[in-house]
């Protein structure tokens, strides 16, 4: 197989996958042996989401609005995603600027 970013050669290996910071297992890819793109077939891609979906990890990511509350904005995070990462009403959480249009939240 050829990579279809750098066109170089792949060679087949077991590879670690990760979501959300969870390790899911290591899985047969396809592995570019210039830029390193990692790329899986099918089958193992749905391994990779049943997997996601056992551990709770699937759809985490979510769309939301910002909204205006006085002189502030706020940003709903859905109760889900709230659940996974342990936040609570009233807790302090802190907002810090990683790059011009991305923010890190840490709880």
């Amino acid at each position: 197989m050829k990579c279809v970013f750098c066109n170089a050669a792949t060679e087949e290996k077991m590879t670690d996958y990760k979501e959300v910071g969870t390790h899911l297992g290591r899985f047969k890819a396809e592995v570019c042996t210039k830029c390193g793109e990692i790329f899986f077939d099918s089958e193992t891609a749905a391994k990779i989401q049943a997997r996601s979906k056992e551990l709770g990890l699937f759809g985490l990511a979510k769309r939301a609005k910002v909204a205006e509350v006085g002189n502030s904005i706020a940003i709903r995070v859905p109760k889900r995603l709230a659940e996974f990462v342990g936040l609570k009403k009233g807790q302090e959480v802190l907002i810090t600027p990683e790059e011009k249009n991305r923010l890190s939240i840490e709880v």
